[in-house]
């Protein structure tokens, strides 16, 4: 066999059921290998970000590893964003490029770029096989690097000659999926059993204790065990954006969500807690605001597999590197928590002005009444994408997932655009799940082209786009941080309806509640994709806000 049908061959081994993709004259090789294999579904994209994207889905859906593949030069570039965001938010990805032969490349061949070293910054490892005997070891060591640890995207550049050349029966034995051996590469970290018992008898201690979990808690058991542990001790649960599900959202022990668009029961118990127990949590600026007013008076526990994580953005009490099941596990033995009726009552007095406001009288939906629309109609059990901008914390705040991995969105870098193809990626995977993309005007048309994907592979994917003619959080900040001097952020649209028809879909416009109500249950009960166009109020903010550089207990609450 040749190169690309011995990496064909590998991929089958390793589980691999779909690749996202788009060709091109340097992967034509494993195109061809494509050809006569059965055993991978190929999702043919439109746009190489989409295709990176719609694995990175595909992997917070189901925890497994995303595929994606694409060709040389400007293939390559299109890929990088969906690369950097799978990166910021830990997501295991293999993403192959294709390369010109290793006699061209450093001579500026036609689509010749070294994505090797423009994409070290944004991925957890990398690989350029100039040797089809190094194949095996490097796909071995690909796949193991971005699932073990702290997950991430590992990217193979694959030059053009390299998969035509022919591998030789003597290095067989090399294709064997054995756990390899990488030099100063350790994922797995066995915690301390002094920490854990320091970390139960401080949380015993304890007069307002928190838990503050993150996207670390999507792994392994830990949403079953964090259940039981807080169930358990009766612990108030705060979240970061990428731990919304670990708990289910509407639990009575769940404040909601921290940091800039942060509930005020959240925000108000980080700040006052004494003790907080922060489970695969990074303290990114958009959770802690002004890093020197953070939670002062509390002691510190932060559970992260990646030691780069402890102590980078907050000083921290007690750092404990390892898996937070493992933690868990160790306190539901080890914790024996004293009364905190005080502190409940005081949670409970800021829970009530987190509550959902009224219905104002307006002409027009709000977007939190579309929301609560596919929550009771969905109840709670979708798979929810969205892109960036206020659609995503609205979602955020008043959608109530059910469970973990049920929530798909660009925590770290951003990424409009991000919502359809990860909302694609996620309904290959779970083909009879509702699934659901959240999205704004501006951001849906950044990948917009991917209808044709979704109708091209039938697909039971719906699409809920927010339209109020702004792109809504720019405009926001220049409402309240710029003296509403609204500077390009005014967006016109197509009819999104008509468009939708335009691909094969199918496309309904909601303008009053009735019909909101009325075309969320029909899109649920029609099949492929359907484009859901609400007509929404035109400079409605998400509130709560922390202003840029404020400490999260001077939130603007609405």
């Amino acid at each position: 066999m040749n190169g690309a049908q011995l990496l064909i061959e590998m991929l089958i081994g390793k589980n691999i059921e779909i690749l996202f993709g788009y060709p091109g004259g340097a992967v034509l090789p494993l195109y061809d290998a494509l050809y006569d294999c059965d055993r991978i579904q190929h999702v043919l994209v439109r746009h190489e970000q989409a295709a990176v994207h719609a694995a990175d889905g595909y992997a917070r859906a189901t925890g497994r590893p995303g595929v994606a593949l694409v060709t040389s030069g400007p293939g390559a570039t299109n890929a990088v964003t969906g690369i950097a965001t799978a990166f910021m938010d830990s997501v295991p990805l293999i993403v192959l490029t294709g390369q010109v032969s290793t006699d061209l490349i450093g001579l500026d061949s036609f689509q010749e770029v070294d994505i090797y070293g423009m994409t070290m910054p944004v991925t957890k490892h990398n690989y350029i096989v100039r040797d089809i005997a190094d194949l095996p070891r490097i796909v071995n060591e690909a796949f193991h690097v971005a699932t073990t640890g702290r997950p991430g995207p590992v990217l193979i550049d694959l030059p053009k000659n390299v998969m035509n050349a022919e591998f030789t029966a003597e290095n067989q034995r090399a294709t064997q999926s054995s756990t390899p051996f990488i030099r100063g590469y350790q994922p797995d970290h066995a915690i301390d059993p002094a920490d854990i018992q320091v970390a139960a008898e401080r949380l015993s201690q304890a007069q307002r204790p928190l838990i503050l979990i993150g996207g670390g808690c999507m792994t392994d058991g830990t949403p079953a065990l964090l259940k039981e542990f807080t169930g358990r001790f009766n612990l108030p649960v705060a979240s970061t954006l990428m731990g919304l599900g670990a708990l289910p959202s509407g639990h009575y022990l769940h404040l909601g969500m921290v940091g800039m668009h942060g509930t005020v029961a959240a925000n108000r118990a980080l700040q006052n807690a004494d003790v907080v127990l922060c489970l695969g949590v990074r303290f990114s600026d958009r959770v802690t605001g002004n890093r020197k007013a953070f939670s002062p008076g509390s002691y510190k526990i932060q559970v992260d597999l990646d030691t780069s994580e402890l102590n980078k953005n907050i000083p921290i009490d007690l750092a404990i590197t390892g898996s937070c099941a493992e933690l868990l596990a160790g306190l539901l033995e080890n914790v024996h928590i004293a009364d905190h009726s005080a502190w409940e009552q005081q949670i409970g007095t800021w829970s009530r002005r987190s509550a959902k406001a009224r219905r104002e009288l307006e002409d027009k939906l709000t977007p939190q009444e579309v929301i609560r629309c596919i929550q009771k109609a969905t109840a709670g059990d979708a798979i929810i994408a969205t892109d960036v901008g206020q659609h995503q914390i609205w979602t955020a705040t008043h959608y109530e997932f059910s469970e973990a991995r049920s929530f798909l969105t660009s925590g770290g870098l951003g990424t409009m655009g991000y919502g359809l193809p990860a909302a694609i990626g996620a309904a290959v995977a779970f083909p009879d799940r509702h699934v659901i993309c959240i999205t704004g005007d501006g951001s849906f048309q950044m990948n917009m082209q991917e209808i044709m994907t979704a109708v091209d592979h039938g697909l039971n994917v719906k699409v809920a786009i927010f339209k109020n003619g702004y792109l809504g959080m720019v405009r926001q900040w220049q409402q309240l941080f710029l003296g509403r001097r609204y500077s390009s952020v005014r967006i016109s649209s197509p009819d999104f309806v008509a468009l939708a028809k335009s691909f094969g879909a199918h496309g309904f416009r909601a303008h009053t509640l009735a019909e909101a109500e009325q075309i969320i249950e029909l899109a649920l009960h029609t099949d492929g994709l359907v484009v859901m166009e609400f007509d929404i109020t035109e400079e409605k903010n998400v509130y709560p806000i922390v202003p840029p550089g404020a400490s999260n207990q001077d939130m603007i609450v609405e």
